[in-house]
């Protein structure tokens, strides 16, 4: 049985010390659980340790004006959900729990953190990268699960491990998509079915393989405010004159009200 859990404790309690070694796998969520998120948890559940899901909306990284209030919340659904793929633990703390003197300390991410996102979103990943520290410290985590769709996240918070020597795994596992192409995500639920259509687009763009196609893409379609298309290299640098070798594609636009990403891995 998923065990629910509310502080560090009460979590530590649940796990009964971890698996081999205190081995705690650990994939940090906020709620409003789909296909994708299973699919992290399914990969988690490989490596044989106990698997711990955090279900917390972060109000650090909702910038005035965000979908803080309106985010989707659904603890009962997602407790069935992860209690019928056999999960450890829950550990879905209070605001309070997680920032017991508000908002005093908090993680830099550096260059890196003000592209991309970070233009759009200039406090969000300092928000981010702080949550997922504090998660790795309660939970005792060794092993984290995270999807490539957010991958400046994933990025950003490989390099925070490796620049503040985290004892932790991180693990990047592949975008679920919808038969549709679109890209799984908590937020699809405030889009329309006209909205769906529209997204559509997105995935469509990225299937392309080049800047240039993907940019006439995103142009024909109806109901796409383009936010940004960028090719970078795997780790988000800027592409060098003459480079060729992998790349990535990343796209965010507004589709109605919802703002949405998505990218893909290309050949440059």
């Amino acid at each position: 049985m998923t065990k629910l859990t509310r502080t560090p404790e009460e979590l530590q309690q649940a796990l009964d010390h971890g698996g081999a070694n205190g081995a705690v796998s650990l994939v940090p969520t906020m709620g409003a659980l789909h296909s994708g998120h299973i699919s992290l948890v399914r990969e988690a559940q490989k490596l044989g340790n106990p698997v711990v899901v955090s279900i917390f909306v972060n109000p650090l990284q909702f910038a005035p004006g965000e979908d803080l209030d309106a985010y989707p919340r659904t603890l009962d659904e997602d407790l069935a959900k992860l209690e019928s793929e056999g999960v450890e633990a829950v550990f879905a703390p209070s605001v309070s729990t997680m920032y017991p003197h508000g908002t005093r300390t908090t993680i830099h991410p550096g260059p890196l953190g003000a592209v991309l996102e970070g233009k759009t979103r200039p406090t969000h990943f300092a928000g981010v990268l702080t949550v997922v520290a504090k998660l790795f410290a309660l939970t005792g985590a060794t092993d984290a699960f995270f999807g490539e769709k957010d991958y400046q996240q994933l990025a950003l918070i490989r390099q925070m491990v490796e620049d503040l020597h985290l004892p932790v795994r991180i693990h990047g596992c592949p975008i679920i998509r919808e038969e549709s192409g679109l890209a799984l995500s908590s937020r699809n639920r405030y889009l329309s079915e006209a909205e769906q259509e529209a997204a559509m687009a997105l995935s469509r763009a990225l299937a392309t393989g080049t800047y240039e196609a993907a940019l006439a893409e995103l142009d024909a379609a109806e109901g796409i405010e383009l936010d940004y298309l960028e090719v970078t290299t795997p780790d988000l640098s800027e592409v060098p004159e003459g480079y060729h070798g992998p790349g990535r594609l990343l796209v965010a636009a507004k589709v109605g009200q919802t703002r949405l990403i998505d990218n893909a891995a290309i050949d440059i």
